[in-house]
């Protein structure tokens, strides 16, 4: 009887269908940048590099099975850097990364508003944005109150994080995005979808301020929004 039994368990692990493989990312063009989308991606913003550190930025919905422009400038911005490979790219050289990466959440110089759905935080007095190497925050926002990092770090030190409130013109809203959150060190640490400043970013992609305040009221993390960064 047990031989028996145990050639029954042995046909009846066997014969379960095999696992499904993971389906690979579907792939849209939107004016001529590549995106690859999640399977519930509903939303899309394209930056599409036209000159120098130039670039064309473009707000999309999925309605009935098409992708209709929502809005569109034609003064953003990327790096003074130019653009590279994501995985490629490293921190320092003021290099936007290409690629699609999610929108993940926001923060501002703003107090909170109920008309926005994506997650934010207003920006408080000690809050940086950690960009050093040896800190187990790095690529992550961070109030110095909480220590972990070392804030004190000259601005031209290569570990020096980013204190938020120094730049309210730039992050009167900013959108995180999904790069680097494996927290690679010295691939690079806050790269935002932010408010133009006066010239190219330091990797960020940037539009103008009417752009990125009208994004702030539309984005769902319902609709898994993401941004794709082209040439």
């Amino acid at each position: 009887m047990i031989p028996l039994l145990a050639a029954a368990l042995a046909v009846t692990v066997t014969a379960g269908p095999a696992a499904p493989e993971p389906r690979p990312a579907r792939v849209v063009t939107l004016d001529g940048v590549e995106v690859r989308l999640h399977a519930d991606t509903r939303q899309v913003v394209t930056a599409n590099r036209t000159s120098g550190h130039h670039a064309r930025i473009t707000s999309w919905v999925l309605r009935d099975g098409r992708w209709r422009q929502t809005m569109q400038a034609t003064d953003g911005r990327i790096g003074y850097g130019g653009l590279v490979a994501g995985p490629r790219r490293q921190q320092g050289t003021g290099t936007t990364p290409l690629g699609t990466y999610d929108l993940l959440w926001a923060f501002g110089t703003h107090a909170p508003s109920p008309r926005w759905d994506l997650g934010y935080r207003e920006i408080r007095s000690g809050d940086y944005w950690v960009q050093d190497n040896a800190s187990q925050h790095y690529n992550r926002y961070r109030n110095k109150r909480l220590g972990g990092f070392r804030w004190r770090l000259p601005s031209g030190d290569p570990n020096s994080s980013e204190r938020l409130a120094d730049y309210p013109v730039q992050y009167e809203w900013s959108i995180v995005t999904s790069f680097n959150r494996q927290q690679v060190r010295y691939r690079g640490s806050g790269i935002f979808l932010h408010v133009n400043g006066s010239g190219a970013t330091a990797g960020c992609v940037s539009a103008p301020r009417w752009f990125i305040k009208s994004l702030m009221g539309r984005l769902d993390p319902d609709l898994a929004p993401v941004i794709a960064v082209g040439r």
